[in-house]
């Protein structure tokens, strides 16, 4: 052959080696191996089909019974859901990590990830290897130590039409759903194997421009895990920032493998009380838990209650706490309420969170805040 026709087919050979590489890993449902690299961002959300039409049947008795041994648990919050792991302060260290599991304080870890600005910014979203191993290697330590572990997809700014924080990645809003999607079939695909204590949740607090939507894309996402994970126990919450009072909103799949989640910080102004993200900031020196106070917390674990035993799948708080700018005495009452509210309700929780604004944990000092974990650990 000529040599400029060798050269040619060496180019070519090479070209589609790599667009195999940057994109067959993601499997049947994600961007195919022979599409272009500049044509990813033409892939459209109809790429991923919704999960099949049907009544959803209630949770499987497998389900019911990996819910029910949830228990007290915590967020590892502030940490990978920072725009980069020890942006906001926090790293998964090994001394947190020696705190929960068979030998610590709690087996229940809900591991908040941002995945989103982890990968690529078109359609294919790939997620950075070294980013997927660092999380890895955090979900294998939690597992190993005996912990369960809810895997989740947190703070993918664009997806809820959110102001993006000041190092996240900026996409084409034409790919923001779609990536969703791509990135959920290469993490199901990747921990496919996993122990069935490790769980994952679809995402945290889908709210915003999600009002309207949230229910077409967790359909696409359930069907999209369910190729590689066809019985693996997935968490969906309701829109507005998982909310009880949403819950009646919320469409299921018909899918026996589904847990709910909602959260709770209400009173909003006491718990969040000087937080200087929420704006405008909540004045301080808010006390709890008055009578109207009180209603309004055990109205909304009910409503949950409620509208969980409607759906026919079982519910757990997957978020609540306050600042650490309320009044201390006020906090132990509002978590001994909000503990012994959720155990006669038989809800379990993962308390938000582990070391940094809410924490039951002084990273600084190496031990526990006594006080707190006392009111949500201890007797």
């Amino acid at each position: 052959m000529p040599k400029t026709i060798v050269m040619y087919c060496l180019m070519r050979a090479f070209t589609l080696l790599g667009v195999y590489v940057l994109f067959g890993c993601m499997g049947e449902g994600a961007v195919q191996a022979d599409t272009p690299v500049g044509k990813a961002n033409q892939v459209s959300i109809e790429h991923y089909p919704v999960s099949p039409i049907g009544n959803a049947p209630g949770a499987s008795p497998q389900t019911r019974a990996l819910a029910l041994s949830l228990g007290a648990g915590i967020n590892f919050g502030n940490m990978l859901d920072a725009p980069t792991e020890g942006a906001w302060g926090l790293k998964v260290e090994d001394e947190f990590i020696a705190l929960v599991g068979n030998k610590g304080f709690s087996r229940h870890v809900r591991l908040p990830v941002r995945w989103s600005n982890h990968a690529s910014t078109d359609a294919a979203a790939v997620i950075d290897p070294e980013f997927f191993k660092r999380v890895d290697s955090v979900v294998d330590r939690l597992l190993a130590g005996g912990s369960t572990v809810v895997l989740n997809m947190h703070h993918y700014r664009q997806l809820d039409g959110d102001p993006l924080d000041a190092t996240d990645l900026s996409v084409d809003p034409s790919v923001v759903r779609v990536r969703f999607l791509a990135m959920w079939d290469q993490i199901a695909q990747r921990y496919a194997g996993k122990d069935d204590r490790l769980i994952f949740e679809l995402y945290n607090e889908p709210h915003g421009i999600q009002e309207s939507t949230w229910n077409d894309l967790l359909s696409r996402a359930v069907r999209v895990i369910r190729k590689s994970n066809p019985q693996r126990a997935l968490v969906v919450g309701p829109t507005l920032w998982n909310s009880a009072s949403a819950l009646e909103k919320l469409v299921l799949p018909p899918d026996p493998n589904l847990i709910l989640t909602v959260h709770h910080y209400e009173p909003f102004n006491f718990t969040h009380q000087g937080a200087d993200w929420v704006q405008p900031t909540k004045p301080l020196g808010v006390d709890c838990c008055d009578a109207n106070q009180a209603a309004l917390m055990t109205s909304l674990l009910d409503t949950a209650v409620k509208q969980a035993a409607r759906l026919g799948y079982p519910i757990f708080v997957g978020e609540f706490g306050a600042y650490s700018l309320a009044p201390e005495a006020a906090r132990i009452r509002y978590l001994r309420l909000m503990r012994e509210a959720m155990a006669d309700r038989g809800m379990p929780w993962y308390y938000w969170e582990l070391a940094a604004g809410f924490g039951v944990y002084d990273p600084a000092k190496h031990e526990f805040r006594t006080n707190i974990k006392q009111a949500l650990f201890q007797p």
